[in-house]
């Protein structure tokens, strides 16, 4: 009886929401397609009550029936796929793409991944679901600067260049929001997490990021976000949960007001992240104000105009009390009101809707995932050429990620129809009698991958080498996986803290395995599975091969076999620093850049940015610029011979660089520009690379601001960040 009640509720509920949409149908203008998002918004802004508006100002923002409005959730995902959605194909994690310095295939990832988000969409609202992860909303990209490889989050990111994370950031912005000139957008990307955010994840919701050097602010934290503004006009930011300079960044005027709005002249919303608001008079978190609705007002007051979470409830109240007026209230409904209109999510029927869902996974998006998993491996070592391996061979499989599809999925991800692990990749490629399959350890003494519930402790030498003493080589799957690195985790294990790193170093029952391994005369490829950079510095000297592997999504398997026995040839490079210890890094917690990345360390990395080999080598002749001054408005344009002298086909990864050396407390040098090229054996390519006026772009301490300062710059160029890998040029700039 009770059911039959809920179900008659139901229908008389959708019955008088379908006739308010009948009954309002054409009669007002935000109804009239033939307007723009603004025209519309605006005449529906004027129709609505304060609270209705401020229900809107929330992620879960309800139905307003009398006018037709549907329910609307803000929050959804799309970090490297679509997220938490059901099915969905399952791209490399996002440091892995950021490996391919690819942004032309990555963009390719992104359209594939909006094609996915949209016909999930239209499925779920056919429903009659308007859930959290099936909006068109997408809380993606992550651009934050992955400064350290203790934080957890850093998988996330698209490594510690700002540049490359700009360059990638605004490829996935295209590829989700669709062709500028398109009547309605795809979908709306969103900047995340502005700004200066990359750990710990520990104390987020109390941190304070202070005493910033202006330089590294705009130099290093600001960078990518100003280029997705600016250059990719994304349509959401994020702010972060901890304080910038004793603000909290979800009610900093300096970022939100200052910069973001005025001297970027960013038109778009700004959402919280969930819960940050919270954050602002909660005991023991920012408790930087007296309640919800004095956090509240503020937030609003300062540019944040959607909150995911409920305290923006209390601007009703906040607004009777005098804290806020409903003029500013209107400034960010109206925001709210245009984005939906520019998704087409207030028509009648969705735009896009051409899309079916049977794109979802489908045969052409797997392959996209293969390629990109390819591209995203990077080859840090292997003497005397053992790789590709002889196909003769008898290979043993072992270690803890040899067979585990969960962790090649990384953190925000979906569920793909299948997953091709490591061994299945192998098995694919030999017959089973050619193949050892031994899990032998875990991750850590405590954290087992799902093939071990049971084993604590690794085997002592003799059963190991019993285990294992027929084979050829072997394939060791190890590192550390999601489990152990990511958001804000209730992980207490060595070495991990809250969901970051207390140590970088592989865990010591690993360690033990490879050593022992070495000390027996095997032959090893260790296949490290991780989002941040390993000190694998005894790894380097016990290991014949080392390919690092990320958490490369449903095609991992399958790209990382290709890899082993050469049927890809490797060309993937580090978008981070491998360090050799804890040693070489600064403080955690101190935000300055000195001694960080590439850009500022003094010492030698283990692997630099930027590195990677291949099966095949290429050779780089001189460059000539077509100019030797630049000017305002002109651009350099470098032309680099580039010869493949090796024995097999290949990809390269041209990189440059600039320093400006009378800049003694400025970057060693930083990257400016990258291409990745296709070279046949034997054959050698003239490279164009173009560096328009502002990728002289420099911080001018006098005025604390970038621009391309007149001086003379060094130009970089070569196949990584490592001074041997590079020649170098001057040019001048006036």
């Amino acid at each position: 009886m009770i059911k039959q009640w809920i179900i008659a509720c139901f229908a008389v509920t959708c019955t008088f929401q379908t006739q308010a949409q009948n009954n309002t149908s054409e009669q007002y203008p935000y109804q009239d397609i033939k307007l723009s998002a603004e025209q519309r918004a605006d005449d529906l802004l004027q129709r609505l009550t304060l609270e209705e508006k401020v229900s809107l100002m929330q992620n879960a923002s309800p139905a307003i029936p009398r006018f037709g409005i549907k329910p609307y959730e803000w929050w959804s995902e799309a970090l490297h796929g679509i997220a938490r959605a059901g099915r969905a194909t399952v791209f490399p994690q996002s440091i892995g793409m950021a490996a391919s310095f690819d942004d032309v295939l990555l963009y390719e990832v992104f359209n594939a991944v909006s094609d996915e988000a949209r016909a999930k969409n239209r499925n779920f609202n056919e429903k009659g679901q308007y859930d959290r992860y099936q909006g068109l909303t997408v809380w993606t990209p992550n651009i934050n600067i992955f400064r350290d490889p203790r934080w957890g989050r850093g998988q996330e990111t698209y490594g510690e260049d700002p540049y490359l994370t700009g360059r990638m950031g605004m490829a996935v912005v295209r590829g989700l929001q669709g062709p500028e000139d398109a009547k309605y957008n795809k979908l709306h990307a969103c900047a995340k997490h502005y700004a200066v955010h990359s750990g710990p994840e520990w104390n987020r919701h109390n941190f304070n990021a202070e005493n910033i050097d202006p330089r590294d602010l705009w130099e290093t934290y600001l960078r990518a976000f100003k280029d997705l503004v600016q250059k990719a006009g994304v349509k959401e930011v994020m702010c972060a949960y901890n304080r910038f300079e004793g603000d909290p960044c979800c009610g900093n005027k300096h970022l939100l007001t200052q910069i973001l709005r005025n001297e970027w002249g960013y038109k778009g919303i700004v959402v919280s992240d969930c819960g940050a608001i919270g954050d602002f008079f909660q005991p023991h978190h920012h408790n930087t104000h007296p309640d919800a609705a004095h956090a509240s007002a503020d937030a609003v007051l300062s540019g944040t105009d959607l909150e995911c979470g409920d305290n923006y409830r209390s601007i009703t109240e906040a607004a009777k009390q005098g804290l806020i007026s409903e003029e500013k209230i209107n400034t960010s409904v109206r925001r709210l009101l245009k984005a939906r209109f520019e998704l087409g999510e207030m028509n009648p029927t969705h735009p896009w809707s051409e899309i079916p869902y049977s794109v979802v996974d489908c045969p052409k998006h797997k392959e996209l995932a293969l390629k990109m998993a390819r591209e995203s491996l990077v080859l840090l070592q292997n003497k005397n050429n053992l790789l590709p391996l002889n196909r003769q061979m008898k290979i043993a499989v072992i270690g803890p990620n040899a067979n585990d599809s969960v962790m090649q999925w990384g953190n925000y991800n979906g569920f793909p129809s299948h997953t091709v692990t490591l061994l299945e990749g192998i098995r694919a490629k030999l017959p089973q009698a050619q193949i050892i399959y031994e899990l032998i350890c875990g991750l850590t003494d405590a954290i087992h991958s799902k093939d071990n519930t049971a084993q604590k402790s690794v085997l002592n030498e003799q059963a190991l080498m019993d285990k294992v003493k027929d084979a050829d080589v072997i394939i060791f799957a190890g590192g550390i996986s999601p489990q152990l690195e990511g958001e804000e985790m209730d992980v207490s294990v060595t070495g991990f803290k809250g969901g970051d790193r207390t140590d970088i170093e592989l865990p010591a029952i690993q360690r033990e395995v490879l050593s022992l391994l070495k000390n027996n005369g095997k032959k090893v490829v260790f296949i490290n599975f991780s989002g941040s950079a390993m000190a694998i510095v005894p790894e380097s000297q016990n290991c014949d091969a080392i390919l690092q592997a990320w958490y490369p999504g449903q095609a991992g398997g399958s790209a990382i076999a290709d890899v082993l026995f050469g049927d890809y040839n490797p060309s993937g490079r580090l978008p981070i620093t491998f360090y050799k210890n804890l040693e070489q890094l600064p403080d955690y917690e101190n935000y300055s850049m000195k001694g960080r990345t590439y850009r500022y360390m003094t010492e030698e990395p283990l692997f630099p940015f930027g590195y990677g080999l291949s099966y095949t080598r290429f050779s780089y002749g001189k460059v000539k610029l077509n100019q030797s001054k630049l000017h305002k408005g002109e651009k350099v344009i470098l032309t680099i011979p580039i010869k493949n002298v090796g024995q097999q086909n290949g990809e390269e990864v041209v990189q440059v660089y600039i320093s400006r050396p009378d800049d003694k407390e400025g970057p060693q040098k930083t990257l400016r520009a990258f291409q990745r090229v296709n070279i046949a054996k034997g054959e050698k390519q003239n490279v164009n690379i173009e560096l328009p006026y502002d990728s002289f772009e420099w911080f001018d301490s006098t005025t604390n601001t970038m621009y391309p300062i007149d001086g003379t710059y060094k130009i970089y160029y070569g196949s990584s960040s490592k001074a041997k890998d590079l020649q170098s040029i001057n040019i001048h700039i006036q």
